[in-house]
């Protein structure tokens, strides 16, 4: 392959692009820096003047998809319709849009991030949070203008986050997963179900008879 010139402005962007084609190929452990250079058509120490290591290349490489996806979910969040119908949506979306960025994995994430299960792990929980920080905005709408009864929209934002995680292509890769018909269903069952728990009038304890 020739070497490209490429203008810094965009050889982190090539170096992340070049992170995320090699991953499902080789998986962290085998990609080298050699391979990253080879695969976005720059010279190794180029790497080196955006990332300290090639740890924290693929790292950011991960970062940068659930970049994408908040960018989504606070798209969706921003739209003028009822507030349920954003939640549904954003529900749905931070399911989907997780699993079309693996579609090319034969592995799970886990497996192929194990030698940096710690970092990856904190950062995920990081992902969640903003996330969570996301859904509270319309939970909050919701409680304004629909009468929503919710004390806390940043902890049921949570409650979102984690109820949803169960879809997530962490643990399985993606043919464990199904097909995106299956998993697109499944989310869509599950945040149905959560937007009714989100709706629902909270029941009245009957009062005991003395």
């Amino acid at each position: 392959m020739v070497t490209r010139i490429v203008p810094d402005t965009a050889a982190r962007d090539a170096i992340l692009d070049a992170a995320e084609r090699l991953l499902p190929r080789f998986g962290y452990k085998k990609a080298t820096l050699d391979d990253l250079a080879k695969e976005a058509g720059i010279a190794r120490r180029s790497i080196y003047a955006h990332f300290p290591s090639k740890e924290e290349v693929f790292l950011c490489s991960i970062d940068r998809v659930v970049e994408r996806l908040l960018e989504e979910l606070r798209r969706i969040a921003a739209e003028s319709g009822p507030a349920d119908v954003r939640l549904w949506r954003m529900l749905v979306a931070r399911v989907m849009l997780r699993f079309d960025s693996v579609r090319r994995f034969h592995e799970s994430l886990d497996e192929m991030l194990a030698d940096l299960r710690a970092q990856y792990l904190e950062r995920r929980e990081n992902y969640f949070d903003h996330e969570a920080d996301v859904l509270a905005t319309v939970l909050d709408d919701g409680r304004r203008k629909l009468g929503w009864s919710i004390d806390d929209p940043q902890e049921t934002a949570r409650s979102l986050v984690v109820a949803t995680n169960a879809l997530l292509p962490y643990s399985l890769s993606r043919a464990e997963l199904g097909s995106r018909t299956d998993v697109q269903a499944q989310a869509t069952a599950i945040a149905s179900l959560l937007m009714r728990g989100v709706q629902a009038t909270p029941q009245v304890a009957p009062q005991r008879r003395r």
